[in-house]
């Protein structure tokens, strides 16, 4: 697929897509609306779980939220070497674009080694904004 972003760190594989969500967004009162896709793959030889997220989220003037939070979409998933966890989210903003970066903390169930993986940097991109910020 085009426009994905994927980094790989500590043996996970993670790739993301950004979907602008026009339905959402009221563009006249600076309301920007978008969907992403996550996909965690598991490439090492033992199983992984997501317990945390961190999130940087920096709109088009550089203000930059910081979201951090147990699991994700209320899950905390718990991926078997070879699989993967895919899910789906979304974030406002309050310009017309913008990037998202963040880790996920994870451990190893069996002996409890602690853990990040690096989420890629990626787009927030909307017709209403010419040129891509990322």
């Amino acid at each position: 697929m085009t426009n994905d972003f994927t980094a790989t760190s500590n043996d996970v594989r993670v790739t993301a897509r950004a979907f602008f969500l026009p339905d959402r967004s009221k563009p006249e009162e600076s309301q920007f609306f978008w969907a992403y896709r996550i996909r965690v793959e598991n490439l090492g030889a033992a199983a992984v779980q997501l317990l945390k997220r961190t999130w940087l989220i920096t709109d088009a003037i550089g203000h930059t939220q910081r979201v951090h939070g147990d699991g994700v979409i209320g899950q905390t998933p718990v991926i078997a070497p070879g699989e993967s966890f895919e899910y789906t989210s979304g974030t406002p903003l309050s310009t017309g674009s913008g990037f998202m970066r963040g880790l996920f903390h994870m451990v190893d169930p069996t002996d409890g080694r602690a853990f990040d993986v690096t989420v890629p940097p990626f787009s927030l991109d909307s017709p209403h904004q010419s040129g891509r910020v990322h």
